[in-house]
């Protein structure tokens, strides 16, 4: 497979590493400005941060000698200080393929994401990673399924709260299936993410803490997010049922956005009472 050049009618990556070559600027890597033809870093600028050879780097900007391969691709991802869009891009025009998944510790999220959650009052909404550690959540969330911000951060991740909190366990209309579900929905979402090693230290954790995740685990079920139903057995309102849907958070592989829809009759008011009458949080 040869790189596309300048001349291809089609996207070039040439082009596109020419381009972001010439957007960054030499001194914030610590190179002398200088008189430069054109403005961003030189080409052997880039191949030093890339630790490529200038020859290869101008081979891959005029389109020759072949498709480079994934290792060089992150090099120049990192020296050219690309968005993941922006590396996901490269390799499309390079190989013609995204790159292999690779997990990153969630940073946390935006103002405007926790607004979209807020936005919803009376359906429970939380975003979570790909090891089902949930790193944002609305009132009604925290209000009917759990209030995260009273746990430690290490314990806000739902496989440990299925598999060890009573109170999480005592409330779920039938805790084995939704055990099952979980687990076998885990598996997908960390392997989709490259999350390897990290699999294995939370697996490894959960099976020394219960036997019944571990045997879950063996089973090597996998299943998709999807959407269902949830039942629960609320201690004020008596069991209840909430349609569940999943949403991936566009620009954030890492992160998934579960919606809790009430469809028992009456739940709604009951949620907007419950929130009304709690406490305001700071």
């Amino acid at each position: 497979m040869s790189v596309h050049d300048g001349s291809s009618r089609g996207p070039s990556l040439g082009s596109f590493l020419r381009d972001r070559r010439t957007r960054l600027d030499p001194a914030t890597f610590g190179f002398a400005p200088g008189r430069r033809r054109t403005p961003g870093l030189r080409r052997e600028e880039v191949a030093q941060r890339a630790n490529i050879s200038p020859t290869w780097y101008a081979w891959l900007e005029q389109g020759r000698g072949g498709a480079p391969s994934a290792a060089v691709l992150d090099r120049l991802a990192i020296g050219l200080m690309l968005t993941e869009p922006e590396r996901e891009h490269m390799f499309m025009l390079a190989v013609g393929h995204p790159p292999e998944p690779r997990y990153r510790e969630p940073e946390g999220i935006t103002p405007r994401l926790q607004r979209v959650l807020d936005a919803l009052p009376t359906s429970p909404a939380l975003i979570r990673t790909a090891l089902w550690d949930v790193v944002a959540w609305n009132r009604a969330a925290a209000m009917l399924l759990t209030d995260y911000a009273t746990l430690p951060k290490a314990q806000r991740n739902i496989l440990r709260l299925m598999f060890s909190n009573e109170r999480v366990q005592a409330v779920q209309e039938d805790w084995l299936s939704v055990a099952r579900f979980v687990v076998a929905t885990f598996r997908a979402d960390a392997a989709r993410a490259g999350a390897n090693s990290e699999i294995t230290e939370l697996v490894d954790a959960l099976c020394r803490s219960s036997s019944e995740f571990e045997r879950l685990w063996r089973s090597n079920d996998i299943t998709s997010n999807g959407d269902g139903l949830k039942r629960l057995r609320h201690p004020a309102f008596g069991l209840i049922e909430l349609e569940f849907s999943t949403f991936s958070v566009e620009g954030r592989s890492d992160l998934t956005m579960m919606v809790y829809t009430p469809t028992t009759p009456g739940l709604t008011a009951k949620i907007q009472a419950l929130i009304a009458a709690a406490p305001a949080t700071p």
